[in-house]
């Protein structure tokens, strides 16, 4: 049977104090942390975005290579059929879903938004396709307008820094919207970039490297796996 987790608990002050501590040194530690899907238009990064879910950056930046030359606007995603925008997605995975979600985004983008990317939190989540996760990093990576982005890492790593014991990425969104200063530090935004290249390069789901992390001493969960 397995060992069941310890529950984290949070103090949200302290959560606070210990961010202080940590940003300035994994913004030293990643100066050129930025999102790693290739992008040009806020229109292609929400694209590259729909792309990535359940599919890794590398690939979507080798889709959109290709992509981002045949559609220019999104009009051109709604001049060909779903079969052929399915073809050219095809090795994202759940091709179908994705290509769906990108044809009524144009359509609604056409529609409502005169053919522009919307920049509100509000509007964003009416595109199909478009969560919390979607908007905020189109808020802050587009818009420079700052946004937490609750991917795997940020859930993973907010955990193990005793930021917030939640999983669920919109109830952890706004714990962390509490303790992650909105602008030093590059703020909301770049909190998340931080978040995720420490968690691609340290901080491993499987075997985080504690004995080379530069947080590890403000880390509570340093050495210590189980606490997770």
């Amino acid at each position: 049977m397995a060992k069941a987790k310890k529950k984290i608990k949070v103090d949200p002050a302290e959560a606070k104090e210990r961010l202080l501590k940590i940003l300035p040194l994994l913004k030293k530690t990643y100066p050129d942390a930025k999102i790693a899907l290739n992008w040009d238009t806020p229109w292609n990064l929400l694209v590259a975005v729909i792309l990535s879910a359940q599919c890794t950056d590398v690939r979507v930046n080798i889709i959109t290579q290709d992509l981002f030359k045949k559609y220019k606007r999104p009009q051109d995603y709604l001049k060909v059929s779903s079969e052929e925008l399915e073809q050219d997605i095809r090795s994202s995975g759940f091709f179908r879903n994705k290509a769906k979600n990108i044809r009524g985004a144009a359509e609604k983008i056409i529609n409502d938004f005169g053919g522009q990317v919307p920049g509100t939190m509000e509007e964003l989540l009416t595109l199909p396709g478009a969560g919390r996760k979607t908007a905020n990093c189109i808020l802050g990576n587009a818009f420079g307008i700052g946004g937490i982005t609750c991917d795997t890492h940020v859930i993973r790593l907010s955990r193990r820094l005793g930021l917030s014991e939640k999983r669920d990425p919109v109830k952890l969104e706004f714990d962390l919207m509490d303790v992650v200063p909105k602008r030093k530090y590059g703020g909301w935004t770049m909190f998340s970039h931080y978040i995720i290249f420490h968690g691609r390069n340290i901080c491993k789901a499987r075997k985080p490297d504690c004995e080379n992390c530069p947080i590890a001493k403000h880390c509570p969960s340093a050495n210590k796996p189980d606490l997770w």
